[in-house]
């Protein structure tokens, strides 16, 4: 999992650099696009290929435009926002995931994961420190694409053991690319050979992240491995100052810390109930 979240903002950072010189709709689009290429060796090893519809495939669907929302709407705040201020404010998906988990898992959460639920939005105000004329877009689009990602994390629970995982990410793949496949020509750049292999990177990179993140869950609990996915701050920071020369100012870093602390708090409670 710490493997996977140390690639993932590597990812976004390089779709960020696209961004530069291409809409965000041909950035998501090779981010699927190359995804379902680099997918196919792992599938073609794993002998997990289904040739038929999966189980709960609504459901599935659902899951992957969320998924496909969430990339569109991050890759676009990243074009305004620095790399590890945008994660900081993702960080705030597993509160959103707890808070509305009641509703769509029918889970209950107690007195004590609500405080941490409300300590967390806190820390995310620190962040985005919102002034009398607002917040900037760029925030407001990682806030919303959290949203989307927390809905995604909460289908994919559902969708735990309905389908092998490596067909779930098939089924996310193929939805992503064929979508933006349509969209994509009204908004196509030609790029050239830089370009095309940022975006194989990109496609790689999300490969690898989702296969490990498919192992790690193999391996342990969304409770226990949870904690873990707070690694994606070391890269983004890392990755974000190298090539950007950006970094997070200490209130950002205040905001994290709270925002941080109150995840890890309520995945030891829930780790400790199951």
């Amino acid at each position: 999992m710490v493997i996977a979240m140390l690639l993932v903002p590597v990812m976004d950072g390089t779709a960020k650099l696209l961004t530069q010189s291409f809409d965000v709709v041909q950035v998501v689009w090779a981010r699927y696009a190359f995804h379902f290429l680099t997918l196919i060796p792992l599938l073609a090893m794993s002998n997990q290929i289904e040739f038929s519809i999966p189980k709960n495939f609504k459901l599935q669907i659902v899951r992957a435009a969320f998924l496909l929302g969430d990339t569109f709407l991050f890759f676009a705040a990243l074009a305004l926002i620095p790399l590890a201020n945008g994660k900081a404010v993702f960080f705030v998906a597993p509160l959103i995931m707890t808070a509305l988990s009641p509703f769509i898992l029918k889970e209950k959460v107690g007195r004590r994961r609500w405080t941490a639920v409300f300590i967390g939005f806190a820390g995310a105000l620190v962040i985005l420190r919102p002034d009398i004329q607002g917040i900037s877009w760029g925030y407001a689009l990682a806030l919303a694409s959290a949203v989307l990602y927390a809905l995604y994390l909460l289908y994919t629970r559902k969708l735990a053991k309905s389908s092998p995982p490596l067909v779930t990410l098939l089924v996310t793949a193929i939805f992503g690319t064929a979508i933006m496949s349509a969209v994509v020509p009204f908004y196509w750049s030609s790029p050239d050979l830089t370009g095309w292999l940022l975006m194989l990177a990109m496609g790689a990179l999300g490969t690898v992240s989702h296969y490990l993140i498919i192992k790690a869950f193999e391996l342990g609990e969304m409770p226990m491995l949870a904690p873990f996915t707070y690694a994606e701050i070391v890269s983004a920071s890392v990755f974000g100052l190298i090539v950007f020369g950006q970094f997070p100012d200490l209130w950002t870093w205040i905001g994290i810390t709270i925002v941080i602390a109150s995840g890890v708090y309520i995945s030891r409670r829930e780790f400790k109930r199951n």
